[in-house]
């Protein structure tokens, strides 16, 4: 008896159905795989775009706001909900924006706008090119030149600092900055596309311009601090997790366990100890800031911050980014086996 259907499980030619579905598993299983390689490939060939970065207009913006939300820093109460309502008119746009791209968007435009946001938010490249503008005039003795790259990437008083302290800041830089900008970015990328990553990115922004203990951001900016410090701790000990994997796996482990409690941040505690550890290099201590010396836990091992100390930084970072990139490669290529096998 002839049937005119084909036998159950089947297509046409006689292959499984499941593997009908396969092209398409396979783009949106590994699509945030393509996208992060995208994006780092723009990152190094392009690098920061300057002036012309979102998040330096965006930065004007928060200015522009702050000015004129923030008209009574003494008042508690006031102060605190000016923060949250300048906060949330400064990132509820550009989130709905992300989200509409997100979705209006498919296929291979959506990987392209996927990975110029990554791209922009990444600052790997920057990250090692800040980094090494301080180890060139270190290696030739230029102490004031090193001073002056390094007072772009911290806020103490580079002034002050003798040439271990200079060596000592920019990396314990490129620690948190990694930590912030490139695997925070990473993490909130891969969890929930643009909106995660853009919101991400617009609450450190303001952390950074607001999260000050100073009479004028004590209460305003401690709602972008709190979401800061929410958005960032998964991103934070995942960040320590890879220093002490790539470095001295014992004395990072150590240092996180018992250094990182003593630090004030409960994030950039725990990315400090352990990239202190994994690098063997002493950080934290005494430090001047304007406002006087202040004092910090001292984090890491018993080796002296030098221009090498750096440069390992960067190091660490790179490598980390390539093993999140290589874990979720491999965890998706089991999923797609496990989905089409």
């Amino acid at each position: 008896m002839r049937r005119d259907h084909t036998p159950t499980g089947r297509n046409e030619v006689g292959l499984p159905l499941n593997l009908q579905t396969v092209p398409e598993t396979s783009v949106s299983l590994f699509a945030p795989f393509f996208v992060c390689v995208l994006a780092l490939v723009l990152d190094h060939r392009l690098g920061e775009p300057g002036r012309l970065h979102p998040v330096v207009g965006f930065g004007r913006w928060v200015t522009m706001v702050e000015k004129r939300l923030n008209t009574a820093p003494d008042e508690a109460r006031r102060s605190l909900l000016g923060g949250a309502l300048a906060m949330l008119l400064l990132t509820l746009p550009f989130v709905c924006l992300a989200i509409w791209v997100s979705v209006a968007l498919d296929g291979w435009l959506l990987i392209l706008a996927q990975a110029i946001a990554l791209w922009l938010a990444l600052s790997l490249h920057g990250l090692a090119e800040h980094g090494r503008a301080v180890v060139e005039p270190l290696h030739t003795g230029d102490i004031e030149r090193a001073r002056e790259q390094v007072s772009r990437i911290v806020s103490r008083q580079a002034s002050a600092l003798d040439e271990r302290g200079v060596a000592a800041a920019a990396t314990e830089s490129m620690l948190e900055n990694g930590a912030d900008a490139v695997f925070a970015s990473l993490f909130w990328f891969l969890v929930a596309g643009i909106p995660g990553l853009v919101m991400h990115r617009m609450v450190n922004t303001l952390d950074a311009m607001w999260g000050y203990r100073t009479p004028r951001f004590l209460y305003f900016g401690r709602a972008a601090a709190r979401l800061d410090d929410v958005m960032g701790w998964v991103p934070a000990r995942l960040t320590a997790l890879t220093y002490t994997l790539l470095g001295d796996r014992k004395l990072a482990w150590w240092c996180w366990r018992n250094q990182a409690p003593l630090w004030d941040s409960p994030n950039a505690g725990p990315v400090m100890a352990a990239g202190a550890g994994a690098l063997d290099v002493r950080l934290g201590g005494p430090s001047p800031y304007p406002d006087g010396i202040k004092q910090r836990p001292v984090l890491g091992g018993a080796r002296d911050a030098s221009p090498a100390s750096v440069e390992s930084a960067i190091r660490l970072v790179q490598h980390g980014v390539g093993l999140w990139l290589g874990v979720w490669l491999a965890v998706t290529t089991l999923v797609f086996v496990g989905v089409c096998g």
